[in-house]
């Protein structure tokens, strides 16, 4: 047999071992690819999953912004009503408290007369204008005027009629008190008492000072020393009282000025008020 050299055998051995290697490192390397391409399709479908989920969670944010946005905007259209509605409301009451207010700052002139005495001298009686807002004090006002004209006009046709010890009537004649209780029985709340002395202490009658008296208003004098008083009349106006005196004289309209009434004269009282008036 011819020698084969060693180093031919080397290159045959070589080549075998390359030839047998390669296509299982290949096969080797085929392998690990293979899984990092499933890690990374892995990735990319969490990625999509995430990208999807934060899309959705966007899409939901962004909703309830926009109905928070469209509450707000229906909220603020309510409050919005309603602060037009109060403002409507409050200007409503300003205006009726406006009307009012000018109501009330219409101003009503009327005279009143006030009169001054002194003993031995005739009471000095001037006119004062007064303004007075029209108010419910007018209205007042306007009922106790009515009522001072029907006792008036009660009184003054009792003129020349003869004095009457506990008279009360026209058919028969009036002492002092009993003129004073048919004038105005009908026209205040409270009972008027039949005597001049329980006049002069009545609960329901106001004092009044002898320079403010005014028409209607019940003038009293103690003229015997029994009691307060023991004699009244009606204050009728420029310094003048309409009384039934005594027996023997008629129901008659004397001055207040004269000596012998400004020496009884003890005191005066109102009993046509808005409160007593019926």
């Amino acid at each position: 047999m011819a020698r084969i050299p060693k180093a031919s055998i080397t290159l045959c051995a070589l080549l075998f071992t390359t030839l047998s290697f390669t296509p299982l490192a290949s096969a080797s390397e085929q392998a690990p690819t293979s899984a990092v391409q499933k890690t990374h399709l892995a990735k990319a479908s969490e990625r999509k999953k995430k990208n999807t989920s934060q899309k959705t969670a966007k899409k939901s944010s962004r909703s309830s912004v926009k109905k928070t946005t469209i509450k707000k905007t229906t909220e603020t259209k309510k409050s919005s009503s309603t602060k037009k509605v109060s403002t409507s409301n409050k200007a409503s009451k300003l205006t009726s408290r406006r009307k009012v207010s000018n109501t009330a700052k219409t101003a009503s002139i009327t005279w009143t007369e006030k009169c001054t005495t002194r003993k031995g001298h005739k009471p000095h009686c001037i006119k004062v204008k007064s303004t007075q807002s029209a108010t419910l004090a007018d209205i007042h006002k306007v009922r106790i005027q009515k009522a001072q004209k029907t006792a008036m006009s009660k009184l003054m046709n009792q003129i020349g009629k003869p004095y009457h010890w506990g008279g009360t009537s026209p058919s028969t004649g009036f002492d002092c008190s009993g003129l004073v209780y048919y004038a105005y029985k009908d026209l205040v709340k409270f009972r008027i008492p039949r005597t001049a002395n329980e006049m002069y202490h009545l609960r329901d009658a106001s004092p009044v000072n002898v320079a403010e008296l005014e028409s209607g208003d019940l003038v009293f004098f103690r003229t015997q020393g029994r009691g307060t008083a023991d004699h009244v009349g009606v204050y009728v106006g420029n310094g003048k009282f309409i009384q039934s005196p005594r027996s023997g004289q008629d129901i008659q309209v004397t001055s207040l000025s004269e000596d012998y009434w400004q020496r009884h004269y003890v005191g005066a009282r109102r009993v046509v008020t808005p409160k007593t008036i019926r």
